[in-house]
């Protein structure tokens, strides 16, 4: 019988995953679908249950249903209950959902990929303490990153994170300002950068250090205000592509028990963005 599986969130219709996981499908010849199911607040228990009840192999859960989901599952892998946010949800051998979060995972190794494994003993700082923030602190302590700080304008969204994990210190980002010299690693977890969205970056820049390790979770666009401003710091630049990528891979393997490769979709969603922004920018030159 054929698989299918879907990603469900709201909105739903510039999401890539489909044509992501398409591309994958047809690299390892696996007879799948993947389809995007748009899906508002009011509907999501019904939803659950019908994708439960026509089969589906699995799914992945984008905005605004992480958190919201987790009533309707019938188990949660650790992490996930750790985080208190899903992503993936496989359908398991008895037919239960179980929750997994593949988003902090997938930034680890997107961002292992870049620089190695070798800084973990180097100085982080995530800037945000959101769903985001959260799920990349805990995967990060997991594997070893120890010396982490999380700052946000609101101290006490990024204690509670840092509470929970029993490592790092939570600052504001007044504190994180004057202290930009201390840190090697920048993580930039706010949806700040959204494509169409405003923009201010969370701290002047004028001490960023150089060459140091900068990293924005958001992908479109490809270049961030925050990353721009960091290159001019002659920074290593590690965009928000790699993370949404890797965190698809986890639950491929999730689902279909291999990992996909990452280099033919990561060069055609390179290409995809940049057209796009292109075309942005040429627009407003008109208007």
């Amino acid at each position: 019988m054929k698989k299918w599986f879907a990603v469900i969130g709201d909105p739903i219709q510039h999401s890539k995953s489909p044509y992501m996981h398409s591309l994958w499908y047809e690299q390892l010849s696996i007879d799948a679908a993947y389809v995007p199911i748009h899906v508002e607040r009011d509907c999501l228990e019904q939803v659950v249950a019908s994708l439960k009840l026509l089969g589906a192999s699995g799914f992945n859960v984008t905005i605004p249903h992480k958190e919201s989901i987790i009533p309707f599952l019938d188990e949660l892998d650790p992490m996930a209950q750790k985080m208190g946010a899903v992503n993936t949800v496989v359908r398991t051998e008895n037919g239960r959902l179980k929750g997994y979060n593949t988003d902090g995972a997938g930034f680890v190794k997107s961002l292992e990929i870049a620089i190695g494994d070798g800084h973990r003993d180097e100085p982080v700082l995530i800037i945000g303490a959101g769903g985001a923030a959260r799920g990349i602190s805990f995967a990060l302590a997991s594997v070893g990153y120890n010396n982490i700080k999380i700052a946000n304008r609101t101290v006490e969204k990024a204690d509670a994170i840092v509470r929970e994990m029993g490592i790092g210190e939570a600052i504001s980002l007044e504190d994180a300002q004057s202290r930009l010299a201390e840190f090697k690693i920048f993580i930039q977890t706010t949806p700040a950068g959204l494509h169409n969205g405003e923009f201010d970056l969370p701290f002047s820049m004028d001490q960023f250090p150089k060459q140091a390790i900068a990293c924005d979770i958001v992908y479109n666009p490809i270049m961030t205000p925050f990353l721009q401003a960091a290159k001019n710091k002659d920074a290593h630049i590690i965009t928000g592509l790699g993370m949404f990528i890797h965190q698809g891979a986890i639950a491929f393997e999730h689902w279909l028990g291999v990992y996909p490769p990452s280099d033919v979709v990561e060069q055609n969603l390179m290409k995809q963005l940049e057209q796009r922004e292109n075309t942005h920018f040429h627009l407003l030159e008109r208007n």
